[in-house]
């Protein structure tokens, strides 16, 4: 099954979605992009999720145009600015989902506070993808789970 998960920058919320979901199923291909790619994923972001067990230290930003006719099952975008761009997507895509999360690179405060925002949206990204994963993703896999 192929997944593309798409964000504005491709430097937070895309990347934790798209590291979570294949930590839960290595038969799914995920990938993520976004409209305006940054040039690093965020530090805070690999170290949120590096403390739930999942590495995105060698993950790289990457362009929408770098999937642009390609197939897809899922089209999902995360943020609000991606789904106003997500029409533009071309290429045979079965579902288009937007599972929006609020920007953690927009907290302000001490650095605890910043972080608490950070672990918040990995949660909640943990908590809708995996009841994505539960009810929607993985009845349509045709071999079961490993």
């Amino acid at each position: 099954m192929k997944i593309l998960i798409l964000c504005t920058g491709n430097s937070c919320r895309s990347q934790m979605a798209a590291g979570y979901l294949k930590s839960l199923d290595p038969r799914l291909d995920v990938s993520s992009a976004g409209t305006s790619p940054a040039r690093r994923v965020h530090p805070r972001a690999v170290a949120v999720m590096n403390e739930i067990g999942i590495d995105l230290t060698e993950a790289r930003p990457k362009a929408i145009e770098d999937f642009l006719g390609r197939p897809f099952d899922y089209v999902i975008t995360v943020c609000d600015s991606a789904k106003l761009a997500c029409p533009a997507f071309t290429g045979p895509v079965k579902h288009r989902l937007h599972i929006g999360f609020n920007d953690p690179v927009e907290a302000t405060g001490t650095d605890e506070e910043v972080m608490r925002e950070f672990r918040g949206v990995r949660d909640e990204i943990r908590e809708k993808f995996g009841a994505l994963y539960r009810s929607e993703i993985a009845p349509r896999m045709t071999i079961p789970p490993l």
